[in-house]
């Protein structure tokens, strides 16, 4: 072989390397913040060029000024209030104009139909509009997220997950899995946007933010017959593991010790905010967006006339549910911290209400 040839091949080997190379590297600068012990790798590793585009898009407008409590109730004033009802008017007016805001699309409210996306206008005490009762049960999980331990004083309001849109823009469905190989067999063997486009199991929602499997898979023995943690359900947890690391914008020791992965005395704190994250996600899940099925599948489209139409639903015909990038959308804190509950106190006193309503079920 001549010489050309031979630097004509080690030119284009390492043209193939560097597109394979390349790609998978971070590119400058990257800021390294110690956040541990010395000597246990405990780095929490940022892009300052990629988070300020993140921080940028995150937020918050401007609260309105705040409403005095004088006056009559507003279940006194209006009929069918079955929450908010112990607010003052301009308080409960406050609220009921910022959900607008931070839910109705822009297009309808800019045609002055912010009302009519959850109210029959001319009556405005009807339930038939289904978007009043899922905003009415909407507004009870707000109050359970801000009484959560996750969440603490800094509270979340529906901008929070929403930010301007009918449907928050990091929702996740059950996939369509084939019917046929080991695909369909295990989930895996496809790449998955939900685990960093690696070939982990392609659903890590269902069974730890849907379902309540166990997630601490680290054997605590060395004999296999006390280790009853399988292969899939350990690929299964860092599925689940590499989302919450996207969804935060963190790396592993953001909340794990590297010495010890699995020990809780040596972790930092925000393994336990983590920890109370996950089931506060799956009380969500569960206990409000779930249960909401029936009226997403009667409407899978979003109200009539009222703007773009947005799915409900997921492609197996489930309710489109959260997980950890709904609020934080690669922040550790949700609106890079900022204290909702400053603004709106009313929303952690919520009253408690019906937990479902006769329109919850379509007739």
């Amino acid at each position: 072989m001549s010489t050309f040839n031979l630097k004509v091949g080690a030119a284009v080997g390492a043209l193939v390397l560097a597109a394979i190379l390349v790609p998978t590297f971070e590119r400058p600068p990257v800021q390294t913040t110690q956040g541990g012990f010395r000597g246990t790798s405990m780095g929490t590793v940022v892009n300052p060029r990629l988070r300020a585009t993140t921080v940028a898009a995150s937020q918050v407008p401007a609260a309105p000024e705040a409403a005095d409590n004088d006056g009559d109730r507003a279940s006194a004033i209006y009929q069918n209030v079955q929450l908010l009802g112990e607010l003052s008017n301009s308080q409960f007016l406050r609220i009921m104009q910022s959900m607008t805001e931070w839910i109705v699309p822009q297009a309808v409210r800019d045609e002055g139909n912010g009302c009519a996306y959850c109210h029959n206008v001319e009556n405005m005490a009807s339930d038939e509009v289904y978007t009043k009762v899922v905003a009415r049960r909407m507004l009870q999980m707000v109050r359970t997220i801000n009484n959560h331990p996750h969440v603490g004083q800094t509270g979340v309001t529906c901008y929070t997950c929403h930010r301007g849109r009918p449907v928050p823009a990091e929702v996740w469905s059950a996939p369509v899995l084939p019917q046929h190989g080991l695909q369909a067999q295990t989930g895996q063997n496809h790449p998955s946007p939900a685990a960093g486009l690696s070939s982990m199991p392609v659903d890590p929602f269902s069974p730890y933010l849907l379902g309540d499997r166990n997630i601490r898979v680290i054997s605590q023995t060395s004999l296999p017959r006390y280790n009853t943690t399988s292969i899939q359900q350990t690929e299964g947890t860092y599925a689940l593991m590499m989302h919450m690391s996207s969804s935060l914008g963190v790396n592993c020791t953001f909340c794990h010790n590297s010495r010890s992965f699995a020990a809780w005395e040596s972790s930092p704190p925000q393994r336990v905010t983590a920890w109370h994250g996950i089931r506060m996600v799956r009380d969500v899940n569960m206990s409000y967006i779930a249960p909401l099925t029936p009226l997403w599948a009667a409407n899978p489209n979003g109200p009539p006339e009222a703007g773009p139409r947005v799915a409900r639903l997921g492609p197996a015909g489930d309710a489109l549910m959260v997980n950890c990038a709904t609020c934080h959308r690669g922040l550790n804190k949700p609106l890079n911290g900022a204290p909702m509950l400053q603004d709106y106190p009313e929303l952690r006193a919520i009253s408690g209400g019906p937990a479902r309503s006769a329109a919850l079920v379509p007739q």
